[in-house]
């Protein structure tokens, strides 16, 4: 279904080739003076130097054209030269009324859909989830969500973090606890035991002890590298330990990915690239490429437009160990390999920018992806708390991401019993929705790319721009239409010609949705599609205060404002659907 946008485009280019000037110029866009009109074209002062005519004259000849057009209410021609445009009220209504028939309320898949990587998440396992792991994983799965309904074949990477350094840590700690372990026999050959020998909390404790000791003994640091080598070797005993991890990790990562509504299609790691290095490795020796500088091996990658300077890529440390920028490659190798993906988009702070300029050159000038692939960086700012600096505990140290959570859910649930409406018990399950849209409506409603304060009492406040007051403006339709159908049939409903201005401020704000997920998709900001919620809530509850709905006279009028409520609410819920969270029947 075409845009309204575009309809409208489409009449006045051709209205200014009626006029014999170049269509070129009869684009049109949302007015910036909302007060003044609807729609505006500013072609009629680009023309003017070529057609060497005053814009306004253009601009006349053009309106000329468009005055008897069923389109539009009025047309104005305004000096210097701006065409100014209302959209009618009876051709508003039918257009609206026909996003409500079709399924996707009008919206127009891709017809050429491509395979979209997104590595989202990254978290380290042995390690919990902490606030610091947040924005990856809420931006990553708006992203993810976006791209799959503009029509595209997504695939989500967790992207774990589970080689280097810190298995070595917890092998060696592991091994100073229990000695007696088959995994530290070197001469055992038979079958590992199925079951791990630590819990999920054990192995959350094992992790800092470890690390905190390596700080301040060199031989225990020492043993744990050598650990990490051995390891990487393929010693069979803690590649079995590495296995273990990854099994307790990862279902401990995916029940708290659950509770934030985030979900990964892989649950890949670091690991699952290793035996792509070597080759890898060899085929940028054997293209000229890679070289030794002060015993490492490196890949130069500045080029000559570079405001600023972009260091070698290190493909391999002196002592022949790999590092993230090894990894990262790899990975991109088995990507190319196994997905063969358009688009691979990386999720990640905005401090790993330059590796991530390192990382990419280096893929492209190896030919480990085509020159057509598109790697994205999506960098994200950082989540301050009140006093503008690093989300904190009271105590300065790393909240774990379920705490946060959990503080967040019962400020909701309290909130909830002073409104007295609903029962105990149902009250603690629609505090787990409102305070999980609370959290991702809060962070998402910001440019990815800025940094940006989470501030508990605005983020669940039910007023402003806040997930709260997003969903309590979706229940509210609810309550109204649940209303409506316990005497009253809902199927065929058809939406009316706006009757009044907030009505058709309502229409002329839901029918900007394909235009505000377009946007989502191609600048990949879910920000764009909190704005766009927001303008439809806000709109919405104008027309609410300003409408009888219910109480109507004029049955057949009614029948249209619930039409119109159908499609509100469907479109809201669309779209928080794009953002991961939903919406309660009650609040």
């Amino acid at each position: 279904m075409e845009q309204l946008i575009e309809i409208i485009s489409d009449e006045v280019k051709g209205a200014f080739n009626k006029s014999g000037y170049d269509e070129r110029y009869g684009n049109v866009t949302l007015s910036n003076r909302p007060d003044l009109c609807e729609f505006q074209c500013n072609g009629a002062m680009a023309a003017a130097k070529e057609y060497k005519k005053a814009p306004i004259m253009i601009a006349e000849d053009v309106l000329k054209e468009l005055e008897d057009n069923d389109i539009f209410e009025s047309v104005e021609a305004i000096k210097p030269g701006f065409l100014n445009f209302k959209v009618s009220n009876a051709f508003l209504g039918k257009y609206v009324d026909k996003m409500h028939e079709d399924e996707d309320f009008g919206f127009e898949k891709t017809k050429n859909p491509l395979t979209i990587m997104i590595d989202y998440g990254g978290p380290n396992v042995a390690k919990p989830l902490h606030v610091g792991h947040l924005r990856s994983a809420v931006i990553g799965e708006s992203v993810k969500r976006i791209s799959r309904y503009v029509g595209h074949n997504v695939i989500g990477d967790v992207h774990l973090g589970d080689w280097g350094l810190q298995m070595g840590l917890i092998i060696t700690e592991l091994k100073l606890r229990k000695p007696e372990l088959c995994y530290f026999d070197e001469n055992y050959d038979g079958e590992y035991p199925t079951e791990a020998p630590f819990t999920i909390s054990e192995l959350e404790e094992i992790y800092p002890t470890a690390s905190g000791k390596s700080k301040e003994d060199e031989e225990y640091k020492e043993a744990a590298l050598k650990a990490t080598k051995e390891l990487q070797a393929g010693r069979r005993g803690y590649r079995a330990l590495l296995n273990h991890i990854l099994t307790i990790s990862v279902g401990d990562l995916k029940k708290n990915y659950e509770k934030l509504n985030v979900s990964f299609d892989l649950w890949k790691g670091e690991s699952d690239a290793q035996e792509y290095i070597p080759d890898m490795v060899q085929l940028m020796k054997d293209k000229g490429l890679a070289y030794e500088s002060e015993g490492a091996l490196v890949v130069d990658v500045k080029e000559e437009t570079d405001k600023k300077e972009v260091p070698p890529c290190m493909i391999l440390k002196s002592d022949g160990a790999s590092l993230y920028t090894t990894t990262d490659l790899a990975t991109l190798v088995w990507r190319v390999k196994d997905y063969n993906p358009d688009r691979i988009i990386y999720v990640v702070d905005n401090r790993q920018e330059m590796h991530f300029i390192q990382v990419f050159r280096c893929a492209k000038k190896a030919g480990i992806v085509r020159d057509d692939v598109s790697l994205e960086f999506l960098g994200f700012g950082t989540m301050n708390g009140p006093d503008g600096k690093p989300f904190k505990t009271r105590d300065g140290g790393v909240m774990r991401l379920e705490f946060l959570l959990d503080e967040i859910n019962d400020k909701m649930y309290n909130k909830i019993l002073d409104n007295d409406t609903i029962e105990k018990s149902e009250a603690k399950e629609v505090a787990k929705i409102v305070s999980l849209a609370a959290v991702k409506y809060g962070d998402l409603s910001n440019q990815a790319s800025k940094d940006y304060i989470f501030d508990v009492e605005k983020f669940t406040s039910s007023e402003g721009n806040t997930g709260p007051y997003i969903l309590y403006t979706i229940v509210r339709i609810k309550s109204i239409l649940n209303k409506y159908k316990a005497d009253n049939n809902i199927d065929n409903l058809h939406i009316d010609t706006p009757d009044s201005g907030s009505a058709k401020k309502l229409m002329l704000e839901l029918v900007k949705f394909q235009n505000a997920v377009v946007s989502a998709y191609e600048d990949n900001a879910p920000s764009k599609i909190c704005a766009y919620i927001y303008d439809v809530c806000d709109a919405f509850n104008h027309f609410y205060h300003e409408t009888k709905i219910l109480s109507c006279d004029d049955e057949d009028k009614k029948k249209g404002y619930i039409a119109l409520l159908i499609l509100t609410k469907d479109i809201l819920e669309q779209c928080i659907d794009l953002l991961g969270f939903s919406a309660p029947e009650r609040m």
